[in-house]
């Protein structure tokens, strides 16, 4: 994990960067605004601590930009000033924290960590609601791609999207009309056979090549991914 220090204070940087590197972090200490700028739009950093009086740009100008394309970095933003202005303005332009000089450095690491821990759960969350996983069968939504244990299943983008809707149900049963109404949105007509070929489609491709039956028809019900 990486951390970003932008302060043009040597001495307070050179601290700073003692005291995060001593948490077993990488560091990368910067001086000005412009500098800064390049290196957060390049780096891939787990936190950025920014002083908000800097040379060539200030802090708030720093994090607005950089909130236009990242939106996860958490930023801890430093102030020699204590009104609740400086800080409510510091927040609209995206920081996540807030610390008034003189502060302790155990204190920075403590919301730094607090900072980082949450960035991480959040992602990790989004990343999970990407995949969908069940019986065996799983669906990248991000990447629209679809696989069979580890073998990558091409789908054409009904059947992709009656799989999904399958899936998302979670074993629960799913009926001819409401893959109709959520899929074509009834603009066909419910007494075709087109529900039935597409299942058999899918059945074709997902389960019958590995000798597989999950996805199953309960007769007056409809149709569900089988967790057996």
């Amino acid at each position: 994990m990486k951390i970003l220090i932008v302060e043009d204070d040597p001495i307070l940087n050179k601290n700073i960067s003692e005291a995060i590197s001593s948490e077993g972090y990488l560091v990368e200490s910067i001086y000005d605004g412009i500098l800064a700028e390049r290196v957060l739009s390049k780096e891939d950093l787990s936190c950025v601590i920014m002083d908000i009086n800097l040379p060539g740009k200030t802090g708030y100008e720093l994090c607005k930009d950089f909130r236009v394309y990242n939106t996860q970095t958490p930023i801890i933003m430093l102030t020699a000033f204590s009104e609740l202005e400086d800080k409510v303005k510091g927040y609209d332009c995206g920081a996540d924290d807030y610390l008034t000089k003189p502060f302790f450095m155990r204190e920075l690491i403590l919301r730094v960590n607090s900072l980082i821990k949450r960035s991480t759960i959040e992602i990790n969350k989004k990343e999970e609601a990407s995949i969908l996983s069940i019986a065996g069968i799983t669906i990248d939504t991000t990447k629209k791609k679809v696989f069979r244990e580890t073998e990558e299943i091409n789908l054409t983008q009904r059947e992709y999207q009656i799989l999904l809707k399958l899936m998302k149900q979670k074993g629960e049963f799913v009926s001819k009309q409401e893959l109709v109404t959520d899929i074509w949105g009834g603009s066909f007509d419910f007494n075709t056979n087109t529900i039935e070929v597409y299942i058999s489609f899918l059945r074709n491709k997902l389960d019958k090549p590995y000798g597989k039956n999950t996805i199953k028809t309960k007769v007056g019900y409809g149709y569900y991914i089988d967790f057996n």
